[in-house]
């Protein structure tokens, strides 16, 4: 056994077995081609090369061949149990050899022909445990079978080798007559099928696979309309072309399935795959939200016209007043959000910032005059887009960072930040859900984090200029979003780790000598294609929040407030001060007087006219 490290990986060559068809000599093995390149670097001819070529690899009682086939350009993994079941072989591609394939095969770029895949029954996949044995399929196996460095769906689907049927928090088991062939191809029309269109992990697979599997697929099934998606879908993803072949037919489908994920409702008919583009974004940004009960529920709710109908019959000096209010508590909670406590000044120029929200285009300059709104002194921070790394989260008492969330790549941030933009007016031409596009808009930008400082109360003002642009709230009307998610931090910390938490484990880096981070291996699409859902969810809870607590209740206190002004006013008539004064003082003492303040603020009030104002504030305030 000759055994040499290749960055890092073990080459261990066992001439012992041939694939079939094989000469049966290691020579044999490789009479078809005579070159075997490791990132992009040619080896010697294999019978007088002085590095071990990976042949043969014993592990975990299986052996397996790895070929390279020059006529089809294509990777050939065989992997030959040497056990038997019940007569026949098993084929299996086991964990280690998974490591070797995606690391040989992605430097040269060469389309993927897989033979054989893991096929016996699993009980864990990366850390998550199945409710039952049962197969990989749909977007489990594909990230399993190429090795894919990818955050997983928040369900994954497996099925059983019996008719069971079952569902789990992160799993969804199939019956065995739905189990799909073993083909790459096979795998992504099942995902369509049952899981819907994850672009992050079905680029991830179009660039390990290449054009070639898809192409043979509309070739052999030009009318199919998975194929055409998944076609459509390539080209988006990769910008690449296929060839789409002259007998290509078949009725328009959806890009996405409504039954799983919502979409535009406006899309572009793309001829040339007879596809139905209802994705709301660009291939620059565009994360995608998962049909679930909860938003169902919400859609049918119609939370913009709930808003519409409780301030119908308010008088319009009244909604001035609330509005007004809700506007600067806002601005408040969005500082407290981040453990700020502003000025009084500083907390009413950003709450003019955000009653401004939605009058302007935006634009990379728009979110720089935002930011500057926000930042009081800029001698020690760089306006503007990052330069550097960037992350969230602490530094260890040697002042390393430990990072709670890691920042898209300085060098990706323009591309990035121009892809939120053009999201945004992209989402409004197709007619994409106001609520669904502020939800992927505003914690997509906070995921991102393109400034040194200022981004989660810009996130939370991105919110707010969606909602305006697409009218969703009346107009004048604000609502009060920091104030909401203030009440409820632990939710919208959860909210943010759904992304944030899975994508360190996917994220390479290492830290810098002035306590940053330094980002190693490419990113950028795990910021463009997040999975939305549980933002939107949370969206949704904070908007109802606001409509049916913060702008009701506000509206509720004004009236009483001026009920009691006015009745008031026919016991003793008062300045408008004064009668605030008292208004307040009963307030915090459940609406009586307390002798200290009969005696401080008081004194000239006879008894009986205190029992007036005590009887008249329990009149006003029941509502309260």
């Amino acid at each position: 056994v000759t055994q040499t490290a290749v960055n890092s990986l073990s080459w261990v060559t066992r001439p012992t077995r041939m694939a079939p068809g094989s000469s049966g000599s290691i020579s044999g093995a490789f009479q078809r081609s005579r070159r075997w390149w490791w990132r992009g670097q040619p080896f010697s001819e294999f019978g007088t090369c002085g590095n071990v070529v990976p042949v043969l690899f014993s592990w975990w009682h299986h052996e397996t061949n790895l070929q390279y086939h020059a006529e089809s350009h294509s990777i050939l993994l065989q992997c030959q149990c040497a056990c038997t079941k019940k007569g026949k072989e098993k084929n299996i591609l086991t964990p280690f050899v998974q490591k070797i394939y995606g690391e040989v095969t992605k430097p040269m770029g060469l389309p993927v022909v897989m033979t054989e895949t893991n096929d016996s029954p699993r009980k864990l996949f990366r850390s998550r445990t199945l409710p039952v044995p049962a197969y990989l399929a749909g977007y489990s196996h594909l990230i399993d079978a190429l090795g894919l460095n990818t955050i997983l769906p928040s369900q994954l689907h497996a099925v059983a080798g019996n008719n069971t049927r079952q569902r789990s928090s992160d799993w969804i088991i199939h019956p065995h007559p739905k189990r799909p062939r073993r083909s790459h191809y096979d795998h992504m029309v099942f995902a369509l099928k049952y899981e819907g269109v994850n672009l992050l992990i079905l680029k991830q697979v179009f660039q390990k696979i290449g054009a070639g599997e898809l192409q043979s697929a509309i070739n052999a099934q030009p009318t199919s309309g998975y194929a055409r998606r998944l076609c459509f879908l390539f080209e988006w993803l990769t910008q690449q072309e296929l060839i789409a072949p002259d007998s290509l037919g078949g009725a328009y489908v959806d890009a996405v399935d409504p039954k799983h994920q919502y979409a535009a409702s406006r899309p572009d008919n793309i001829s040339r795959w007879r596809v139905r583009d209802n994705l709301p974004g660009t291939p620059g940004f565009c994360p995608l939200v998962t049909r679930t009960k909860k938003l169902d529920r919400y859609f049918e709710l119609d939370l913009s016209a709930e808003a519409e109908q409780t301030i119908r019959d308010v008088p319009k000096e009244l909604l001035r007043r609330a509005a007004a209010f809700l506007l600067l508590n806002d601005s408040k909670a969005s500082f407290e959000i981040e453990k700020e406590r502003p000025s009084k000044d500083r907390a009413q120029r950003w709450a003019t910032v955000i009653g401004r929200a939605g009058e302007s285009r935006l634009s990379v300059a728009v979110l720089v005059e935002m930011q500057r709104a926000l930042i009081e002194d800029d001698r020690f921070v760089k306006l503007g887009l990052r330069e550097e790394g960037g992350f969230v989260g602490e530094h260890t008492p040697f002042g390393e960072p430990r990072p709670d969330h890691i920042s898209a790549k300085a060098q990706d941030l323009d591309s990035l930040v121009a892809a939120l933009v053009a999201y945004e007016a992209s989402s409004e031409i197709r007619e994409y859900d106001a609520v669904l596009t502020a939800a992927a808009l505003a914690f997509g930008f906070v995921y991102v984090h393109p400034f040194e400082d200022g981004n989660g109360r810009l996130h939370r003002y991105l919110i707010h200029h969606v909602l305006a642009t697409r009218k969703f709230f009346p107009e004048d009307v604000i609502p009060p979003i920091s104030v909401a998610i203030l009440a409820d931090l632990v939710a919208y910390r959860h909210v943010l780790e759904s992304v944030s938490q899975p994508m360190l484990s996917v994220v390479n880096w290492q830290p810098t000598q002035r306590g940053n981070v330094e980002v190693l291996n490419e990113t950028i699409d795990y910021y463009r294609y997040f999975d939305s859902t549980p933002h939107a969810e949370f969206l949704f809870d904070c908007l109802k929040r606001t409509i049916e607590k913060e702008l009701r209740d506000e509206l509720r206190f004004l009236s009483s407030r001026d009920d009691f002004h006015r009745g008031a006013r026919e016991i003793i008539d008062m300045p408008e001060r004064i009668l605030d004064l008292l208004f307040h003082m009963l307030r915090q003492n459940d609406g009586h007087f307390s002798k200290r303040m009969r005696a401080r603020e008081f004194d000239l009030l006879r008894d009986s006219e205190a029992a007036e104002f005590e009887k008249l504030y329990r009149e006003t305030t029941s509502s309260l």
